[in-house]
C-alpha cells in the first residue's frame, strides 16, 4: 500500500497536468478547441513519438510495428476525452471524431482485406512459385535478370501490393544469387525502387495511392498521368546501376513448377474485381471498397466450386498439365494469411493522427507548410519525411490537413510519398522486408550507398511530373 499510493499520485499528477489552462465553457463550443498549447497536445505528441521510435526500431527489436501505435492511438483519444469531460466540453466531438477515423479505416481495411485475399489465394495455387522456377531455369545472365526483376516489380506491384512484389523477386535474386553479394545488393535495391515506382501510378499499388483515390480527390484514371514519371523514377537509378551489376552468368536450375488447378480462374477474378470496384465508384457512386467485397463473393463461389469437385477429380484420377493437380482450396485460409499486422498498424496510424489533427497540430502544420512554404515545397518535403517516416501516416496526415491543391499537386504529393521512401531502406515495406529476406546481403548502409543515384530518380521524376503534365496545374 505504500507503494501504491505514490503511484496513484503520480498518475492523478499527470491527468491533471493534462488538463488545459483554462477551462472552457460548454454552451459555446461546437468545433473541436485548439489544444495544440496545452499540457494533453504536449502529451499527445510525445505519446506518437515514442511509439514511433518503436516502429522505426521494428528492425532491432523484433517488436510488431502494429503493437505501440495501436497502445498510443487508445492513450492519446483517452486523454483527449479525459480532457474534454473534465472541463466541461461536449464529450461528443472526440466521440464523433473517432467514429469517422473508424470509418474510413474501416472502408482501407476491407478494400485491403480482400486484395491481400486474393493475392495470398494466387500464392497458395503457386502463381507466384511457377514465374520464380522459369525465371531462376532461364539462364539468363546477372544484368538481365537486373532488369527483367526491376521491370517485373515495375508492372506487378501496381495489382498486388509492393511488398508482395519486392518479396517475390528477391526470392529470384537470391534463388540466382548464390554467393555473389554484390549482384544481390544491387538488384534487391533496384527493386525496391521499382516496386515503389510501380506503386505510385496505380490506385492499387500502394496504400497512400488507394486512400486518395478512395478520399474521392483523384479520378481512377488520372493516376496514370504517373505513369511515365514512376517509370523516370525506376529507369534513372536502374540504368546508372546497371553498369555495378556483375557481367557474369549464374548457373541455371532445371526447377519447374506448375500453377494449381483454378490459379487462372483466380487471376481473371482478381482482375474482374478490380473492374468491379471501379465501376461502382465511378458509375454507381458507391465506395470502392463495396466493389471490392463484392468481388470477394467472385473468389468465395469459385473457392466452393473448387472444394466440391476435387474429390471427383481425384477419384477419377483426372490431371490436367494445364492447371495442375487437383488440390483442395479454403479460402479463409488466404484470409487468415493477410498482413494483419500492417492492417492494425494502419488503424494505429489513422487514429493517432486522427488525434493529433483533432487537438490542432494538423492545422498548424498545414497552414506552414500549405500556406507559408507553398504546395510544391510541401509535397516534396513530404516525400522526404516517407523515407524517415512511413508514407501511411504522412499521406493520411496530407488528406485530413485537406489542404486546397489542383489535381497536379494531388498527383505531386502522391507520387512524392509513394517513392521517397526508396530514398533509405527503412523508407518503404518493400525495404524493410527485403533486408530481412536477405539478411546481411541487402543491408540499410548499402542502400545508403546508392542514395545520391535514387535522388537524381527521385527529383527528375518531379521535373517530369511538372512537365508532362503542367496542365493539371
Amino acid at each position: 500500500m505504500n507503494l501504491f499510493t505514490p503511484v496513484m499520485k503520480s498518475v492523478l499528477f499527470m491527468l491533471l497536468a493534462m488538463l488545459p489552462s483554462i477551462a472552457l465553457a460548454t454552451s459555446d463550443v461546437t468545433m473541436p478547441v485548439d489544444l495544440t498549447n496545452s499540457s494533453v497536445g504536449f502529451f499527445a505528441v510525445a505519446v506518437f513519438v515514442l511509439a514511433y521510435i518503436f516502429v522505426m526500431a521494428e528492425e532491432f527489436t523484433h517488436l510488431r510495428k502494429s503493437k505501440p501505435v495501436i497502445l498510443a492511438a487508445g492513450i492519446i483519444w483517452g486523454a483527449i476525452a479525459w480532457t474534454y469531460q473534465a472541463n466541461g466540453l461536449p464529450p461528443e466531438l472526440p466521440e464523433n471524431a473517432i467514429r469517422h477515423n473508424l470509418l474510413e479505416y474501416a472502408e482501407l481495411m476491407l478494400f485491403l482485406l480482400v486484395a491481400m485475399t486474393y493475392v495470398n489465394s494466387m500464392e497458395e495455387r503457386q502463381v507466384f512459385e511457377a514465374l520464380r522456377a522459369k525465371l531462376v531455369a532461364s539462364g539468363f545472365g546477372f544484368r538481365a535478370l537486373f532488369w527483367i526483376t526491376g521491370i517485373l516489380a515495375f508492372f506487378i506491384s501496381p495489382v498486388a501490393d509492393n511488398l508482395t512484389t519486392a518479396l517475390l523477386m528477391c526470392a529470384v535474386v537470391l534463388a540466382v544469387g548464390g554467393t555473389n553479394s554484390k549482384f544481390i545488393t544491387i538488384a534487391c535495391i533496384n527493386i525496391v525502387v521499382a516496386a515503389n515506382a510501380g506503386g505510385a501510378f496505380s490506385p492499387f499499388g500502394d496504400i497512400t495511392t488507394l486512400m486518395v483515390w478512395q478520399k474521392g480527390i483523384v479520378d481512377f484514371w488520372a493516376f496514370f498521368a504517373l505513369f511515365i514519371p514512376s517509370a523516370v523514377n525506376f529507369i534513372i537509378p536502374a540504368a546508372i546501376m546497371h553498369f555495378a551489376v556483375p557481367n557474369e552468368r549464374p548457373t541455371s536450375s532445371a526447377e519447374t513448377i506448375e500453377m494449381q488447378r483454378g490459379a487462372w480462374i483466380i487471376i481473371i477474378l482478381f482482375l474482374l474485381t478490380i473492374v468491379t470496384a471501379v465501376s461502382f465508384h465511378n458509375f454507381l457512386h458507391l465506395p470502392p471498397v463495396i466493389g471490392m467485397l463484392t468481388g470477394l463473393a467472385y473468389l468465395q463461389f469459385f473457392g466452393y466450386y473448387l472444394k466440391k469437385t476435387t474429390h471427383k477429380e481425384v477419384t477419377k484420377g483426372y490431371l490436367d498439365t494445364n492447371i495442375g493437380s487437383p488440390v483442395a482450396f479454403d479460402i479463409f485460409q488466404p484470409i487468415a494469411r493477410a498482413e494483419w499486422d500492417t492492417l492494425l498498424f494502419f488503424y494505429g496510424v489513422v487514429a493517432c493522427v486522427g488525434g493529433l489533427g483533432f487537438l490542432g497540430y494538423l492545422s498548424v502544420a498545414s497552414e506552414l507548410m500549405y500556406t507559408q512554404w507553398g504546395p510544391t515545397a510541401a509535397n516534396i518535403t513530404v516525400g522526404g519525411l516517407s523515407a524517415i517516416v512511413d508514407n501511411i501516416p504522412v499521406m493520411f496526415a496530407v488528406l485530413t490537413m485537406n489542404p486546397e491543391m489542383s489535381i497536379g499537386q494531388w498527383l505531386l504529393v502522391t507520387l512524392t510519398a509513394g517513392v521517397g521512401g526508396s530514398l533509405l531502406s527503412i523508407g518503404s515495406a518493400a525495404g524493410v522486408a527485403l533486408m530481412g529476406q536477405a539478411r546481411g546481403q541487402y543491408t540499410f548502409f548499402g542502400h545508403l550507398k546508392w542514395m545520391p543515384v535514387i535522388a537524381l530518380g527521385y527529383a527528375a521524376s518531379i521535373a517530369t511530373h511538372f512537365w508532362i503534365n503542367e496542365s493539371l496545374f
